[in-house]
């Protein structure tokens, strides 16, 4: 399973809103090119860019979703906002 679960912080509501992007923690041997094809096949959407970065032993990565698709469409369908 590469992608674990979404972060609810504040920065990350604010990235969701301002931002269309959507932060998770991963697994920490996943690539970003990995962690893209799992969260286009799991959401069936378009994604733009992803960014990793280790916290401690998580891997977090930022995902940024195409103009098309709001990612507070995504955090809806979580159960996050």
């Amino acid at each position: 399973m590469i992608l674990k679960y979404p972060i609810t912080t504040e920065k990350a509501v604010r990235l969701i809103e301002a931002e269309n992007k959507l932060i998770f923690v991963v697994d920490s041997k996943a690539t970003t090119e990995k962690i893209k094809k799992a969260f286009e096949d799991e959401f069936k959407v378009k994604v733009i860019k992803v960014n990793t970065l280790r916290k401690g032993k998580q891997k977090i990565a930022y995902i940024k979703l195409s103009a098309d698709t709001l990612a507070i469409d995504i955090a809806t369908r979580l159960g996050l906002m």
